[in-house]
């Protein structure tokens, strides 16, 4: 298994007390480091514009990429950037187009990426919710348009609906869009009746439902509609924000439930996809929880 990272990425500065800290990429990578430092550690390299525009404006990569400036500009009232978040935010999509490449090419069939800032928010056009480029969608869209892939899964179960992906591939088939997250809670979308071209399954779970309910609707739901999609790769938005210790939600999920879903979507992968299975770490603000979440997690896709 690969695991992709840079130090580029602790140096996006959010400004103090934003929640989407640096703090954040860095328990993870100590968890990693200690836990599974036999894994294939790689650097991630810097993404290519053309990849970027497979799924973004010309406008939105010029904003995100804009270092001329000093101190924090604000994007949005979550979102915001440093002159070193350019770097940033072009690693971290670049580790997921590099895990794309490695597990179609036979490198490896798993790989996570250690990356941050997060991207499942963020729209063609739009840098919000902490997000600035969606990386798993520049990495989806890099299968398809690079590699010719016809069927890649997407599969979100962060607390918070992936706004940003479920827009981008709305129209486009070839990727069907896998969600459970909290009712209530930002950014205020995926209903189960937003199902786009079809290829959209949006899940809502009310707070507090706990490993049960969120083990159920996954067993009963959810992963009967990945398998009868027969992904040739399976791709996470790894949100580690349902655990119950996160300050951000009330889902109530233990640390198990994600290690739980993360080998069932592996045994997916190696039914449907050759084993191939890429995931990129999305949101978790619990420094406990995000470390314990992250080393459970890495442990079933190996």
């Amino acid at each position: 298994m690969i695991i992709y990272s840079h130090l580029a990425c602790l140096a996006h500065d959010t400004g103090p007390e934003h929640p989407e800290r640096p703090a954040r990429l860095k328990v993870v990578l100590e968890a990693l480091h200690r836990d599974h430092a036999d894994l294939d550690w790689r650097e991630a390299p810097v993404a290519k514009l053309g990849d970027l525009l497979l799924v973004h404006s010309q406008e939105h990569v010029e904003t995100v990429l804009d270092q001329d400036f000093s101190g924090y500009r604000i994007l949005d009232p979550d979102t915001v950037i440093c002159p070193e978040s350019r770097a940033a935010a072009l690693r971290a999509a670049g580790a997921v187009v590099a895990a794309v490449d490695a597990v179609i090419n036979g490198s490896d069939p798993a790989a996570f990426c250690a990356v941050r800032p997060p991207g499942h928010h963020a729209t063609g056009d739009a840098a919000m919710g902490f997000c600035l480029l969606n990386n798993i969608a520049i990495g989806a869209a890099h299968a398809l348009e690079r590699h010719g892939l016809e069927r890649v899964a997407v599969v979100d179960f962060d607390v918070h609906h992936g706004n940003g992906t479920q827009a981008i591939f709305c129209h486009d088939r070839r990727v069907a869009y896998f969600s459970s997250h909290e009712s209530g809670l930002y950014p205020y979308s995926g209903a189960p009746s937003e199902r786009c071209a079809g290829n959209v399954m949006n899940a809502l779970l009310p707070p507090g439902s706990g490993s049960f309910n969120f083990r159920n609707l996954w067993e009963d739901q959810m992963l009967p509609a990945i398998e009868a999609f027969r992904p040739q790769l399976v791709m996470i938005s790894a949100g580690f924000d349902a655990h119950l210790r996160d300050p951000l939600a009330d889902l109530m999920l233990e640390t198990e439930d994600f290690a739980w879903l993360t080998g069932r979507l592996r045994q997916i992968a190696q039914v449907h996809a050759s084993g191939r299975i890429v995931s990129a770490l999305e949101g978790g603000y619990d420094l406990e929880a995000l470390r314990e979440c992250s080393v459970a997690h890495v442990a079933q896709l190996r």
